[in-house]
């Protein structure tokens, strides 16, 4: 695969209340992706930017609510996420505190 389009596929990581509940209980780790992105793709970028083994890669698409300004109507962007899996003692730490 192009590393290029690896360096593009993850987004952000999703850092929230059930996030963190289901990295603690079943060691995945959620991203948001682009929405062309594939299995194999987020497999393999996690891999290549994190240094971790990757077992399994769950995607979900959630759509963009409809949200009104006033009189205008309009619409939040739809959401690729991926949660992946990884390896059996292997972590991701994004907290990154300075020791």
């Amino acid at each position: 695969m192009n590393q290029e389009r690896l360096m593009k596929v993850l987004l952000s990581p999703i850092i929230s209340e059930k996030s963190t509940a289901i990295a603690e209980r079943n060691n995945h780790v959620a991203f948001r992706v682009l929405q062309d992105a594939t299995k194999p793709e987020i497999k393999a970028a996690v891999e290549l930017m994190f240094k971790v083994q990757v077992t399994s890669v769950r995607v979900l698409n959630q759509k963009g609510k409809a949200k009104r300004f006033g009189r205008t109507e309009g619409r939040r962007r739809n959401v690729r996420k991926a949660y992946v899996c990884l390896a059996q003692g292997q972590e991701i730490n994004f907290g990154g505190e300075a020791v």
